[in-house]
């Protein structure tokens, strides 16, 4: 066997011994001084050990004594990247209390061959997981070295089994197999001759449980004819002999022999003598495992052997070390990347999004359990302000990383390896600023500058060919501080650190130095009590790990004054800048560092002849100070070398500070201070960045701002700041469209909502004005061109590439803002002085507005973009502009395109306090459409008082860009979009978070405004109704001084809870930093809870709303979750204050909690898409511009859910309906085949009710599973959930009286059949028995008869059998005698006026005859109300339109009992008369103030038209059920039946014709009538183009515009006037119009034909089976299983039965055959008769039940009288889509008698008046409507087009209207007559949400 893939790999020797129990490891001690390389070699065997030695020459052998005495021997083994400590052994003793627990009592450390250089380390017991990397370090005294091998452990396998089997007679298979065995091996087979057999299979490979293989392999072999096979006693083990053949089976694993307990390789990997001397700092060279192990190595060593310098390394051995270092330096970074997994970033680099996205490591908690995690911990630490960012070390107990796998050589060396691992955050900082983009570097240092870090001003040439000096990273940073000479008048000074000169000190290292130099500048730069680590060093956490790629980084930190005398170290601003490593391997640096600085600080122990040579060389230019310190050796050497550099540098004896053993550390740093101090007050040198960036250019350093995408940005920004000479003159000059026409632009937009300034225009003509205005506005807009400074900001975001784009973004910001800032130092200035010089206000006003005026930033630039698209859109849908002539129409993608780039986009504009709708509205289309409409978001907002730190939370929350300096608070609001993961999304049920940033409440420069208060509320309400989750911003700990703030949030929140929303809420309090805050503040947050439950009854109150609430009932608020307390943002006192630790964990938490909040309510919570969040703005923002939000807000996603929601209820409804239909059809058919005295009415409505309540139940579930089933936007509609449960229960009462009432008719009519069946039945018996008689008779006779004589005897019986009968006739009743008695007696209690009224009336039967007219005697007015003509007018109108509802109920009911033909009972009047009773009790009829003479008149005519109706039907009864006539009926089908008796004719087939014809017809066609009409509606409403039938919004949609279409004033006119007549004429037009082909009318009854007889057939076909005995049996059994389907005729019935002998089979089967026949001419028949007369003849009419779906409660708006929408019947508010002028419900001026075109949605936020009935003839103002008609919700339109359907018909027919109406045509608005056809289409498209 063969091992495959070891030999390949492996180029290093290896040799593997047997070995019995032991492993042993012998490698040779280094001794005195150590060569720069060094062979390890495998040299010797013993049986059990292996001996690695290292060839050193015999002189440099240890004494035994000084060995075991000083050494120390550290072995570590490295697997997959993670090191444990295998043995160590120092101070003459082995030291196993860190030895890894694996290797527990299996290691021996031997110095038996110490004399010769060799100490070996035995490994006891190997095991295969004792494979791995092994290292060595041995130390002495004074030197020490490394040594890396490889355990490769083998396990042998068992001697190889062969088995052989035979196959077919000529063909063998040869098995081999062996097992046990580790690595995996190869099988081969080889003749005897050597050769290699070529057909066998390969080798199979089976790992076991305990790690080994088992190894398979087969041959097959051809059997030659002299074979002889033979079989052994063990038939399992078969052997062969083959003629000339001889197989040997052998395994071959590398060069090893199969034999022995197991295997071990070595394999040499590098070892490098490490070496020390004082020029040098004593480091260690060698090859690291990822290109860095000299300084791992050094810290180790450094660590073991503390030796005085004192050896000299050759000038050419430290010249080749150099140029090797040089070599290493180029693959160290892409080494240390692996080491970190970051390599993929060093070509792909790290953006900005890529850290700011949300993903599940947020989410996570505890420290860096990988290396890998490091960078991206770094990350998000700094994003955070979190000042603990600097810490790399991974925590104790880390596990190992599963995916570090291959590193290899690739691990970083440690002492102790069970200690915390970590690397150099120098190191983690360099990497990650390479990997990172030039935009994520800007921001990191941005927020290391917060954190006070020392910033990277130049980074050593790790990815670059020369060093990289940081000038554009830097822009974003901006200090304050209080210079000395501003102390007493409280100034400050804000700067950018970029273009700030000071003077510069740099602090640099020669060679050695045992100081700490960042130590001691920490020190340096701390103010008193506040002391800070700027910069990383050396007793930091991980600081004393040796850097591997942060050689020659260069840093800065800055020391600015507070204005604090006593306490600052400096009283003005210094720049210290700190190189890391020795100038002598950063000459190139330092140079640098000598050109900018004031003064270069060196730091040394000694100064050799080398670092002499070094010195001499400086320039004079430069003031050098020495730091030496003196507890180091050599001071004489080193004292000559400063003498002579006295001279050559003239350096004074103040420039040489020495620190010694005696020295105060305090003192030695206040020295430095007051040096540092004083070459600040002499020196003339300041520099600034861009300074420091010229003289690097010089000296031939690359500068980051160099690169060609940031030079032509810069060139472009230069071209519009270049202008900029006055910020405001620009702004005017410049930005034209963002000025005073925007402004006025907002306040009309307001205005329209508001009509505040209407003063006598009517509101229609005055909002006609605001539209013109509007329109001028833009079109003065649309007139101006983009400035030049416009275009070539267009030009820099449209047409640049990409990251010349963000060049040009951030570089114009940062320009913009310095121009603003000098202009507002210079404004507070100017503000102070006029403060201290004058008293007038309107000067110091005059003053504050040129703070706005002089604010000039990206979003102005945007927001005038925004303006031009506005104005260009506005002129498109006005037709003045085409398509092809729009220029602007790119702008919305452009915007899209920088907010997905991470740019806030503003929503709100501050300075107008308006939101550019259309343009909003189309930038986030776009985004959605970029997006690919994966655009789900969290909503999270901030809301507080200005200047409390809103931004700067949202900043460190989420690492945002918000605005928080250059002079200017937020004004108005921002939106920023935050990816989530792709792994996250599912969890959080989002794509992104949009986090919007607010302007501050209770703003001090708006709280002068009258209007600030409600300026406030719109802001909260807008925000809060974006939000998903609000924060709510306090700066203070007592929330008693945040009443005024909390007021407009309840406010905001109650307006919410209204419309459906109820985002969570978080109170945030900052500034609060004791650790007990929150419990100690228990009793403050139920005071808060408590303060905020009675704000929101008073704002419940305010909002005119009845019930009672609390604050937990508008909004997801738990006390003790929900609070959160925050400290203060600076640790310490500005401006040297860090970011407060403390501060950013809080952050951090509560963006933890946020997130698992979020996670924890996706399964129940739909988010917003992006569409959904348009509709919020725009529907929030048109209400917080009407000033009653709640009663004003309309959504069109409210109006979607809820039109969803009427649409399941009207299925559920419809369905519920129809099983009860088919229920009572049911019963009916059941109860008129019982005999009365089995009829139980009680047991019906028992039944009924269980039927009623299983789908009431049904119903509700429905409603419940609804509102569970995560349909989006149910939380909108959640309060009229209550509303359709009503309605269910409403209807289940309906459905109760309707079933009662028709179970008890039918059992009435049965039981009045039943006894006229009696009566006939005994006429019947009779005529039979003549029948019977008569044949007897005839067939006695001697002499056959002819048909002639049959029917002349026939004729002779029938004529005397009836006038032998006793009939008597039924009685006929005087019908209308009966009612004029009952109306007397409803009318008694009425007094005698009413009867003498009755009296005069004359006979029933002559009333209702003509037309019912309402007469002015009707009326019985007061006299205060007699003289109100409206109110007369309206009572007449009224009560006409009362008159005609209650004549077609009452005709409705008639006609009813009339298709019903059954006989008249006197019910019937008294339910005539409570109809009528019943409507007249009505408080709004009441009101008509209708007189006794109306109530008789109305009832006479009612009355009068039944009495005739149901006289005829009584007439008609009678003639129907006379028993003559009935008998007279079936006269031919007796003669038929004695004729074929006589004749002895086979009837049976006409028996069973007759009895399909005459029994199963007319039922078949009762059957089709009672269901054809719920066939109907299932076909209508299962239709899909029947929409308009699925809800009452969508039947009002489907109206308007069909009448639109038509445009027929007529149909205009009913629809307005006569609504219900209308509907009920359109749906019975529209029915007609669907089965306007027949046979789509006929396809339903053929269906119910089908049904009905295939289940007779069935029935049939049992029906034999059971073997009844005559025909009679049959013929019941038959009826018994149909009785509730069919309703056979008794009469006809028994016509079949009379002397019917026919054979059973045979009588079924004639029936079966004349089924079919009979099937296809009731088919012939359905084509018959046309559509309309089916119809009407139909039991469940589906024009009713159509009608009853889309009518609704039938109410109409108290002004304009449009019909409400609201679903179901119990609906506690009316509201419509749409309203109307109201001159169309023929409203008009009583003076002049001109029609009325107001509309009351604008009445209701103007100052319109109205007369109510009740009201004395008062005038109310219309917005206080709502205490007049409570149940009615009269919205504004939701746009300025909202109204136009109605504007346009009104226009199109004012003439006719006014002639209909007999009044004069109304004097519309100008602008009515321009709105077209298709605008009004348009408009109602878009108040119904159709489009």
């Amino acid at each position: 066997m063969r091992r495959r893939s070891e030999a390949e790999v492996c180029s290093h020797v290896t040799l593997a011994l047997q070995m019995f129990g032991r492993l042993g490891l012998l490698v040779n001690v280094p001794k005195s001084t150590l060569a720069h390389t060094q062979r390890l070699d495998f040299i010797g065997a013993v049986l059990d050990s292996v001996t690695a030695r290292a060839s050193l020459p015999e002189s440099q052998f240890l004494t035994i004594q000084r060995a075991r005495r000083k050494l120390r021997i550290h072995w570590h083994v490295f697997r997959d990247g993670v090191g444990s400590v295998v043995h160590s052994y120092y101070d003459g003793a082995d030291r196993l209390q860190d030895q890894a627990v694996e290797f527990k009592g299996r290691t021996q450390l031997s110095f038996q061959e110490i004399s010769q250089g060799v100490v070996s380390l035995s490994l006891l017991n190997a095991r295969l997981s004792d494979s791995g990397e092994y290292r060595c370090i041995i130390v002495d005294s004074h030197q020490g070295a490394t040594g890396d091998i490889i355990l490769q452990v083998a396990v042998p396998y068992t001697q190889p089994q062969l088995t052989v089997s035979y196959q077919n007679r000529d063909e063998v298979m040869l098995q081999c197999k062996s097992k046990g065995g580790y690595p995996e091996a190869e099988i081969t087979w080889q003749e005897v001759n050597g050769n290699q057999q070529k057909y066998s299979e390969q080798t199979a490979h089976l790992r076991t449980s305990e790690g080994t293989f088992e190894v398979q392999s087969n041959l097959s072999m051809r059997v030659q004819e002299n074979t002889v096979l033979m079989k052994g006693s063990d038939a399992e083990n078969e052997r062969s002999v083959y003629g000339s053949w001889l197989f040997a089976c052998g395994i071959v694993l590398l060069a090893v022999t199969l034999a022995g307990a197991g295997f071990v390789y070595w394999r040499r990997k590098q070892n490098h003598k490490l070496q020390k001397d004082k020029s040098s700092n004593n480091s260690l060279h060698s090859t690291a495992p990822y290109g860095h192990q000299n300084e791992e190595d050094e810290a180790l060593l450094q660590t073991e052997c503390e030796v005085p310098q004192g050896h000299q390394i050759k000038k050419e051995e430290e010249e080749v070390l150099l140029h090797a270092e040089s070599d290493r330096k180029g693959k160290s970074l892409q080494e240390f990347l692996v080491h970190l997994k970051m390599e993929k970033y060093q070509t792909k680099k790290l953006t900005l999004s890529n850290v700011l996205e949300i993903n599940p490591e947020i989410l996570r908690d505890g420290n860096c359990q990988a290396l890998g995690e490091i960078p991206w911990h770094f990350l998000r630490k700094v994003m955070a302000l979190n000042v603990m960012a600097r810490s790399t070390r991974l925590g104790l107990t880390a596990p190992v990383d599963e995916e570090e796998q291959d590193t290899g050589n690739n691990v970083i060396p440690f002492e102790k390896i069970v200690s915390n691992v970590c690397v150099n955050p120098l190191d983690v900082l360099c990497a990650v600023l390479c990997c990172s983009d030039r935009f994520l570097q800007r921001e990191i240092l941005f927020k290391m500058s917060m954190c006070q870090f020392a910033l990277p001003l130049m980074l050593p040439a790790l990815d670059t060919p020369k060093c990289m000096l940081l000038l554009w990273a830097m822009r974003d940073i901006l200090r304050k501080w209080t210079p000395h000479n501003l102390a007493d008048s409280r100034g400050f000074r804000e700067e950018s650190l970029v273009l700030m000169s000071v003077p510069t000190v740099s602090f640099v290292r020669l060679g050695r130095c045992s100081l700490s130099k960042s130590k001691i500048l920490n020190k340096v730069l701390s103010p008193p009590q506040q002391h800070y680590d700027f910069f990383v060093h050396k007793d930091m956490e991980s600081g004393n790990v040796p850097r591997e790629i942060a050689e020659g980084l260069v840093e800065i930190s800055w020391y600015f004054p507070g204005g604090r005398e006593s306490s600052d170290p400096f009283q003005e601003p210094i720049a210290v800048i700190n190189l890391r490593g020795d100038i002598e391997s950063h000459w190139l640096q330092f140079s640098f560092l000598a050109e900018i600085s004031s003064a270069v600080f060196i730091f040394a122990d000694c100064i050799s002849e080398r670092e002499y040579e070094l010195l001499s060389s400086l320039k004079e230019s430069t003031k050098y100070y020495f730091i030496l310190n003196n507890q180091s050796g050599n001071s004489s050497e080193t004292l000559g070398s400063l003498n002579t550099l006295t001279s050559l540098l003239k350096l004074s004896k103040s420039q040489l500070l020495v620190k010694d053993k005696t020295s105060n550390k305090a003192e030695f740093v206040k020295s430095l201070q007051s040096i540092i101090g004083n070459i600040l007050s002499s020196s003339h040198k300041q520099v600034n960045m861009e300074d420091m960036a010229v003289t690097a250019r010089e000296l031939g350093i690359q500068v980051d701002e160099d690169c060609e995408e940031c030079q032509h940005a810069n060139v472009c920004i230069e071209e519009i700041t270049g202008e900029i000479k006055d910020v405001a003159e620009y702004k005017r000059e410049m930005l034209k469209l963002q000025g005073d026409t925007w402004k006025n632009l907002a306040k009309v937009e307001k205005e329209f909502c508001r009509m505040k300034k209407q003063m006598d225009v009517p509101p229609e003509k005055y909002k006609s004005q605001l539209q013109e205005k509007l329109l001028k506005l833009r079109t003065e807009q649309n007139k101006c061109d983009l400035s030049e400074g416009l275009i070539k900001f267009l030009d820099g975001i449209g047409n640049l590439p990409q990251v010349e784009k963000h060049y040009f973004l951030k570089g114009i910001k940062f320009r913009l803002d310095h121009l603003t800032r000098c202009k507002l130092s210079t404004l507070r200035n100017l503000y102070k002085e006029k403060c201290q010089a004058t008293d007038n206000p309107q000067q110091l006003a005059k003053v504050d507005k040129l703070f706005s005026a002089n604010s000039l930033g990206v979003e102005h630039f945007m927001r005038d973009l925004g303006q031009f698209y506005e104005a260009e859109q506005s002129m498109f849908k006005e037709g003045k502009m085409t398509e092809s002539q729009r220029k602007f129409t790119n702008l919305p993608g452009i915007a899209a395109d920088l907010m997905l780039d991470g740019f806030p986009m503003e929503l709100i504009d501050g300075d107008a306090s308006n939101i550019p709708l259309q343009w909003v509205t189309d930038v986030l289309t776009k985004l959605h459409a970029k997006l690919g409409g994966r655009s789900k978001m969290l909503v999270l907002t901030v809301l507080g008082v200005q200047s409390t730190g809103k931004s700067t939370l949202l900043n460190t929350m989420f690492g945002l860009q918000f605005a928080v300096s250059s002079g200017r608070c937020t004004r108005g609001a921002f939106m920023s979009l935050i990816k989530v993961a792709e792994t996250l999304r599912p969890e959080l049920g989002c794509d992104f978070i949009l986090v919007i940033d607010t302007e501050g409440l209770k703003a001090p420069e708006l709280a002068k405004l009258e209007d600030s208060y409600e300026h406030d509320n719109e802001l909260a309400t807008l925000v809060v109704g974006l939000s998903d989750i609000t924060i709510v911003n306090m700066a203070m700990e007592n929330a008693t001084e945040m009443k005024d703030i909390l007021q407009i949030v309840v406010h905001a929140f109650l307006r919410m809870e209204e419309i459906g929303q109820k985002p969570n809420c978080q109170f945030v309090h900052q500034n609060v930093s004791d650790v007990s805050a929150h419990e100690q503040n228990m009793r403050d947050r139920k005071h808060l809870l408590e303060h905020l439950n009675e704000m929101t009854k008073a704002a419940a109150r305010m909002e005119k709303q009845p019930k009672e609430l609390t604050f937990s009932d508008i909004m997801d608020y738990n006390l003790e979750e929900h609070n959160w307390y925050i400290p203060g943002l600076w640790h310490g006192s500005p401006p040297m204050a860090p970011v407060n630790m403390g501060y950013s964990e809080r952050v951090s938490k509560l963006k933890k909690y946020l997130l698992q909040y979020t996670r924890s309510r996706s399964p129940n919570r739909n988010l917003k898409d992006i569409p959904q969040f348009i509709e919020w703005v725009k529907s929030l923002w048109n209400g917080v511009k009407h000033e009653n939000f709640i009663f004003s807000f309309r959504n069109s996603l409210v109006a979607e859910a809820y039109n969803e929601l009427c649409l399941r209820y009207s299925e559920w409804e419809w369905e519920f309906r129809k099983e009860m239909h088919l229920w009572v059809c049911g019963q009916e058919t059941a109860i008129q085949n019982q005999p009365p005295h089995e009829l139980n009415l009680d047991h019906l409505k028992s039944e009924a009710q269980s039927k009623l309540l299983c789908g009431e139940e049904k119903i509700l579930e429905c409603l419940e599973k609804y509102f569970e089933s995560g349909v989006k936007n149910l939380h909108l509609i959640e309060k009229y959930r209550e509303d359709f449960i009503k309605s269910t229960k409403g209807l289940k009462n309906e459905l109760e009286c309707y079933l009662f009432s028709k179970c008890e008719e039918s059992i009435v009519i049965q039981k009045g059949r039943h006894k006229i069946d009696n009566i006939q039945e005994k006429y019947r018996k009779t005529i039979e028995g003549k029948v019977v008689s008569l044949l007897e008779d005839c067939r006695n006779r001697n002499c056959r008869l002819s048909n002639m004589e049959l029917e002349t005897e026939f004729e002779t019986m029938w004529s005397n059998t009836l006038v032998s009968l006793d009939f008597s006739p039924s009685k006929q009743l005087q019908i209308n005698q009966d009612m004029q008695k009952q109306l007397k007696q409803n009318m008694s209690i009425r007094g005698s006026a009413i009867n003498q009224m009755l009296q005069k009336a004359g006979p029933l039967m002559n009333c209702g005859i003509k037309p019912f007219t309402v007469r002015k005697e009707h009326f019985n007015f007061s006299r205060t109300k007699a003289r109100d003509e409206l109110f007369i007018q309206n009572s007449r109108t009224n009560t006409e339109k009362l008159v005609i509802f209650l004549k077609d109920k009452c005709c409705s009911y008639v006609e009813e009992k009339v298709n019903s033909k059954v006989d008249y009972d006197e019910t019937y009047c008294r339910e005539l008369l409570h109809i009528i009773d019943e409507r007249l009790k009505k408080e709004e009829v009441e009101q008509l103030c209708t007189s006794y003479s109306f109530e008789v008149d109305l009832k006479l005519h009612v009355l009068g038209h039944a009495a005739r109706a149901f006289q005829k039907m009584h007439e008609d009864f009678i003639k129907e059920n006379d028993p003559i006539q009935r008998l007279k009926k079936f006269k031919p089908q007796y003669f038929s039946i004695f004729r074929d008796l006589y004749l002895e004719k086979d009837a049976s087939q006409q028996r069973a014709r007759d009895f399909c014809e005459q029994c199963l017809k007319p039922a078949l066609l009762d059957y089709v009538k009672n269901r054809l009409g719920i066939k109907i509606m299932d076909d209508i409403l299962g239709n899909g183009q029947s929409i308009e039938y699925s809800s009452r919004t969508f039947f009002q949609f489907y109206l308007l515009k069909k009448l639109l279409e038509e445009m027929d004033f007529d149909n205009y006119v009913k629809y307005i006037n006569n609504y219900e007549d209308f509907v009920k004429s359109e749906i019975w037009k529209d029915i007609l119009y669907h089965y306007k082909k027949r046979e789509d009318l006929e396809a339903l009854e053929k269906e119910i034909l089908s049904i009905i007889i295939k289940k007779i057939t069935k029935v049939l076909k049992n029906s034999r089976d059971e073997r009844e005995n005559t025909i009679s049996d049959f013929v019941a059994n038959f009826c018994r299983q149909l009785q509730s389907d069919l309703v056979i005729c008794k009469d006809s019935l028994e016509m079949i039965l009379f002397q019917n002998t026919a054979n059973i089979k045979q009588f079924s089967d004639d029936i079966e055959v004349c089924l079919s026949e009979l099937e296809r001419n009731l088919s012939s028949e359905f084509k018959a008769v046309n559509t309309e007369k089916k119809l009407s003849m139909l039991q469940i009419k589906p024009q009713d039940e159509l009608f009853r779906k889309v009518f609704g409660c039938g109410q109409q708006c108290p002004f304009c009288k449009v019909p409400c929408e609201a679903g179901g019947m119990a609906h506690k508010e009316h509201f419509a889509s749409i309203h109307r002028p109201q001159g169309l419900a023929k409203f008009r001026d009583l003076s002049t008698k001109i029609l009325e075109y107001s509309l009351c949605s604008s009445d209701v936020v103007s100052n319109a008046e109205f007369r109510h009935p009740d009201a004395k003839g008062k005038y109310h103002p219309y917005k206080d409507y709502r205490h007049y008609y409570p149940d009615w919700r009269i919205q504004p339109d939701s746009s300025i087009e909202a109204s136009d359907y109605w504007k346009f018909v009104f226009k199109e027919f004012n003439h006719q209207f006014a002639r209909e109406y007999k009044a004069k045509p109304a004097d519309l608005p100008k602008n009515w007559g321009k709105i077209t056809k298709e605008q009004a289409l348009e408009s109602m498209k878009g108040v119904f949400n159709m489009k």
